[in-house]
C-alpha cells in the first residue's frame, strides 16, 4: 500500500466524521478527535522501530536488490512505516519462489 492511498483514505475517512459531526451537531468534539487521531497516527508511523527489528533488517539484507535499496534508504534510522515498506519488499520476493 502506498503512503499516497492511506493518505487518501485518512482524508475520507476525515470527511466522513466530519459529516457525522455537523448532523449530530458536534463539529467541534469531531474535528479535534479527528485532529488527535491524525497527530497520533502521524506519530506512530515515524517513530523508530525497536531494536529487534534491526537485527530482523540484517537477516533480509544481502537477498534482493529491491530490498537492499529500501533498506539503504532507510538507515541509519529506521521508521515503522519504513519497516513496513521493507517486509513487504522482502515477502513479495519470497512468495514469487
Amino acid at each position: 500500500m502506498s503512503l499516497t492511498l492511506l493518505v487518501g483514505i485518512g482524508v475520507i475517512i476525515s470527511i466522513i466524521f466530519h459529516f457525522i459531526g455537523v448532523y449530530a451537531g458536534a463539529k467541534k468534539i469531531v474535528w479535534i478527535v479527528i485532529i488527535l487521531t491524525w497527530a497520533a497516527v502521524i506519530s506512530v508511523a515515524t517513530s523508530e522501530v525497536k531494536p529487534k527489528a534491526y537485527s530482523d533488517i540484517k537477516e533480509m539484507q544481502g537477498k534482493y536488490k529491491d530490498t537492499d535499496r529500501l533498506i539503504k534508504e532507510a538507515m541509519p534510522k529506521v521508521s515503522l512505516y519504513e519497516l513496513i515498506k521493507i517486509k513487504n519488499s522482502y515477502l513479495k520476493h519470497e512468495n514469487k519462489k
